[in-house]
């Protein structure tokens, strides 16, 4: 009714007009008539004047989360607008960072000036549980919250805080909300600010998720045990094919196996999947728990699973010369890599080798006694990678763009203070796996739409028009020309721009931007193609252990696939709850990337600590109006605060990207080398603070805007002497 009634209302309307449209005619219709326009009205939806209601938006009143920045003032972000409300600090009312509120614009959007706005209602509190530090004080205590975002320090009664002492990490639900004052009481202590992990585990927390299972969800696994002969009915015995893993070494969800087998000129690729959804059964407290997290959570010392670690390391990882149940996707693929024939079925395997990374590319380098250890499977790698450089061919040739990016890998000893810090580079057997995991989602995704059922796709919209525009600008002040317009670009000129700037000094400030101007992925009911990867259907299926959206591919599979349970009351039930599902995941997700952020960017900073003093050569990775933001040994990054740049005032040209000595017209960009000191490492606030000792020389180019300006000054003097 509601979502109908969304639909209707486009303009103020009685609810008299709304009951004859509706063709209403008995009484309990009539009272859900007016049950769900005041459940609409609350939620913010509608506004009412009178006796006519109307869409919010159509009176500059917007739904969406606040995100408050460090420094108190916030932005709305809503679907209804293409840019964010700004929201001044004193707009605010007492609302806080992340609730879902409701905003009335004060402002419009011109003159360079942001669309500004005022909080007028809060609809829900997203806060409930804050992790702080908790002080006592003489007659009770505060805790000052972990996040900074959070400036107010939140009261605790002293018989509500669980004899809490000061600088124990504590976890408080807030009980009152004031304009200047916060109360809680603690429900939760967590250890002692200094116990080895608990900095990470207060961000875990920060950003809601959880290193514990319900005990409800864990009973409900207590009789899971190994594969029985039950289990396999109507299943496709692969037990005597090669199925192999390839995961790094430390790695205990393995959730993927492969197998490769050739067929003429052909290959023939099954692609096994452990089997969660076997398991996870729907709208039991453990399904109901993995969609609340919806992914796992891999930081420097511990995975924060989203189905407990009997499922996840256990009987649902693909462990070497174990029966183990699976979803199979089994493809055969022509010499230029096209999937010619597909199967989706449930299956059984044993994987026979449990490889690793460094050992699969050891092999394909050559290495003698890595060879002989493996050498009756020596050959099949080499045709996996084989297989794997012609699907890779295939999707660039097609305009699938490949950015190269830094993932660092942090190690610390047993108190979790971090000891070394390094980039993993990605070699032939990681994009090997990744090249038939691609392969596999495609294929899925694919048959899925073919056959319009429910399902969760994952896409990627086409970049963001504004960010275009500073990209195009740039690069053609640097020289180079995208095909295309900003409203209209294929992602291989896109693809074909950062192949041409391989090795150039422009490639580091051009792949950075070509990065900022993409959309984020997300999560779907509707099948809208995946732009980086320049592919019409695109899934997730290939990681049910950690990602919530292939748990559920894996259970539509079931269900229409496997079971063939195609009747409206099932097909209805999923187009349901799919549009809820992929919002969640989403939004999981990106409170994951931030978790794992928050956690490298701390453990960078303690790294740090040792070395305040100490030079570095570095590269500029950012450049902003209050400095630039430099990484050393490609991982780790800290700001070159503009006050710490002694030898000039410099100046930021936006346009441009760069930072101009106002008497020098010394440049710098993104991508130059420089020589920094570390004069400041902050583990709690997570920063690193770097001062400029020397840079490349390089002076300030002018624009051909600059340069014309010049040519028509001179004209303009020489018209002036001619006169004279």
């Amino acid at each position: 009714m509601k979502e109908r009634l969304l639909e209707l209302i486009t303009k103020p309307t009685t609810i008299e007009e709304l009951k004859d449209v509706l063709a209403i005619t008995d009484a309990s219709n009539f009272r859900l008539l007016v049950k769900s326009l005041n459940e609409l009205e609350d939620e913010g939806y509608l506004v009412i004047s009178g006796d006519y209601y109307d869409l919010a938006i159509n009176h500059g009143v917007y739904i969406g989360e606040l995100s408050i920045n460090k420094k108190g003032f916030g932005f709305l972000e809503t679907e209804s607008l293409k840019d964010d409300i700004y929201i001044p600090k004193s707009d605010l009312s007492n609302a806080m960072h992340r609730d879902k509120v409701l905003v009335k614009v004060t402002r419009d959007k011109g003159h360079g000036l942001k669309t500004e706005g005022k909080v007028i209602r809060i609809l829900e509190r997203k806060n409930e549980y804050i992790i702080g530090t908790f002080i006592e004080n003489r007659d009770n205590g505060y805790v000052k919250p972990d996040d900074s975002i959070f400036a107010k320090r939140i009261q605790i009664v002293k018989k509500k805080s669980l004899g809490a002492v000061t600088n124990h990490k504590v976890r408080v639900k807030i009980v009152d909300y004031f304009k200047d004052l916060i109360k809680g009481e603690v429900v939760e202590i967590l250890g002692h600010k200094n116990d080895p992990g608990m900095d990470i585990l207060s961000i875990v927390y920060k950003h809601h998720f959880r290193p514990e299972f319900p005990k409800e969800v864990l009973k409900e696994i207590e009789d899971i045990n190994e594969v029985s002969e039950y289990d396999l009915d109507n299943r496709v015995d692969l037990r005597d094919k090669l199925f192999i893993t390839i995961d790094g070494a430390d790695a205990k969800d393995l959730d993927d196996a492969v197998c490769l087998e050739k067929k003429g000129e052909n290959f023939v690729l099954s692609v096994s999947i452990a089997d969660v959804s076997y398991y996870v059964k729907e709208d039991s407290k453990l399904d109901k728990e993995a969609l609340k997290r919806s992914t796992s959570v891999y930081l420097v010392d511990r995975v924060i699973p989203m189905i407990p670690h009997k499922l996840s390391n256990g009987i649902c990882s693909l462990n070497p010369n174990v029966d183990r149940l699976t979803l199979t996707c089994e493809m055969e693929l022509d010499k230029h890599g096209t999937v010619i024939n597909h199967d989706i079925f449930q299956s059984v395997i044993n994987s026979k080798y449990r490889m690793t990374y460094t050992e699969v590319n050891d092999i394909l380098k050559g290495d003698k006694e890595t060879q002989t250890k493996y050498a009756n499977i020596v050959s099949l790698f080499y045709d996996m990678n084989r297989l794997a450089k012609v699907l890779n061919s295939r999707r660039s040739k097609r305009g699938s763009i490949n950015f190269e990016t830094n993932e660092p890998k942090i190690l610390v000893d047993e108190t979790g203070f971090p000891i070394e810090i390094f980039v993993r580079d990605r070699e032939d057997s990681e994009k090997l796996i990744e090249e038939f995991m691609l392969v596999a989602n495609e294929t899925v995704a694919e048959h899925f739409h073919w056959l319009n059922y429910p399902f969760i796709y994952r896409v990627h919209e086409e970049p963001n028009e504004d960010k275009l525009k500073n990209l195009f600008k740039l690069t053609g002040m640097l020289g180079f020309k995208v095909k295309g317009t900003t409203n209209s670009v294929h992602p291989s000129a896109l693809q074909d721009l950062l192949k041409s700037i391989e090795g150039l000094p422009e490639e580091r400030v051009i792949n950075t931007l070509m990065l900022r101007s993409m959309a984020k992925a997300k999560y779907s009911n509707q099948s809208l193609g995946h732009y980086g990867l320049a592919t019409k259907f695109y899934t997730h299926f290939t990681s049910p252990i950690r990602r919530y959206p292939d748990l559920m591919v894996h259970r539509l599979i079931r269900e229409f696939i496997i079971n063939e349970n195609v009747d409206r009351r099932s097909i209805k039930h999923y187009d349901l709850i799919m549009p809820e599902i992929a919002n969640q995941t989403s939004k999981k997700e990106r409170d994951a990337v931030n978790c794992e952020r928050d956690v490298d960017s701390m453990k960078m900073a303690e790294y740090m600590i040792d070395k305040v003093g100490q030079e570095f050569e570095g590269i500029v990775s950012s450049v902003t109006s209050f400095g630039m933001f430099v990484e050393v040994d490609r991982a780790i990054e800290g700001l070159v605060h503009i006050n710490d740049m002694k030898d000039d005032y410099y100046e930021y040209h936006q346009d441009r990207y760069i930072l101009v000595g106002r008497r020098s017209k010394k440049v710098y960009t993104i991508g130059d080398k420089v020589k920094i000191k570390c004069i400041n490492a902050n583990k709690e606030e997570a920063k690193i603070d770097f001062e400029l000792i020397s840079g490349k020389e390089r002076r300030a180019r002018r624009t051909e805007g600059e340069r014309n300006a010049q040519r028509r000054g001179k004209n303009n003097r020489s018209k002036q002497k001619s006169k004279t």
